[in-house]
């Protein structure tokens, strides 16, 4: 099981230049990745994005990647040609027609306007990509081995609230026994009661009978039948390798579904004593799963 708050950092270099790489992670419904690169390694962004995507399912990832350029080796000089035979041209014919000497030193030439021309170096593409591919995979195996560690902490905290939620629907278990029948005892005094107030004479059985329904009605043993196999369920997801964040979330909604109900079936003090420490344990878990991928 895996979290999705992690951090990796990494670093390659060649001759030309270094590449480093930070990336970090937090929970996010899907994944979306976010690079910040500078232009000259744009076109490899997505690239940058399908070699994370082959090791993270879910999360909001941040990812930053820094050019840094040997000394010198991100500019060249370049002579125009063209623009310098005309300059020395010119010069000659001035020469010629005002009787001048001394010609065009190569110091002279060189400062004049655009002779000398200073251009970015172009990279080999797959150099680049090669230190790419070697900082990206560095520091997205570090970050996933953050993400795992996390993941096992929570997996523990979540394992181990399990077993409170057990106990706690255990007891309900132990009190649910005996509410049925209290309640249709208190149904029948109140039922008999009401209608001897009223003076009306109604069959014993009949009003049995109603007592015995609205008491089934209120019945919570399938509740915590269901109650019980989702905490099995939960316990064994936590179990699988796979993305299982979504279908924990999915356990929980249903868990606090049958807590609710087993709260408005009941008022026994005891079993509502217990509901609200399930409860209590559940939007713990739930605040957990939240980060779990």
């Amino acid at each position: 099981m895996f979290s999705m708050t992690g951090y990796g950092r990494a670093n390659a270099e060649n001759t030309l230049c270094s590449i480093t790489i930070e990336m970090k992670s937090i929970n996010n419904r899907y994944l979306d990745i976010y690079v910040r690169m500078p232009r000259q390694l744009m076109r490899l962004e997505e690239k940058v994005k399908d070699m994370i995507k082959q090791e993270i399912q879910r999360g909001k990832l941040d990812v930053f990647v820094t050019l840094t350029l040997k000394d010198g080796v991100d500019k060249k000089l370049t002579l125009n040609r063209r623009l310098a035979q005309e300059y020395v041209a010119i010069a000659q014919e001035a020469e010629n027609q005002f009787s001048l000497s001394g010609g065009i030193r190569t110091m002279d030439l060189l400062k004049f306007p655009d002779v000398i021309a200073v251009a970015e170096n172009e990279f080999d593409e797959q150099e680049i990509l090669e230190l790419l591919n070697t900082a990206t995979r560095q520091a997205v195996s570090e970050m996933v081995e953050m993400r795992r560690k996390e993941g096992q902490a929570l997996s523990k905290d979540i394992f181990d609230r399990c077993k409170i939620l057990s106990d706690n629907i255990l007891c309900i278990e132990s009190f649910a026994d005996t509410l049925e029948e209290e309640y249709q005892e208190k149904l029948m005094e109140k039922m008999t009661a009401l209608l001897q107030k009223m003076s009306q004479n109604i069959d014993e059985q009949r009003i049995i009978q109603e007592a015995a329904i609205l008491a089934d009605k209120s019945s919570i043993t399938e509740e915590i039948i269901r109650f019980k196999s989702h905490i099995a369920q939960l316990l064994e997801t936590l179990e699988k390798t796979e993305p299982i964040g979504r279908k924990l979330d999915f356990i929980i909604q249903e868990m606090n579904r049958e807590v609710n109900t087993i709260g408005s079936k009941s008022d026994k003090i005891d079993i509502l004593d217990k509901v609200v420490m399930l409860k209590s344990e559940l939007e713990k878990i739930r605040e957990q799963v939240q980060n779990i991928e």
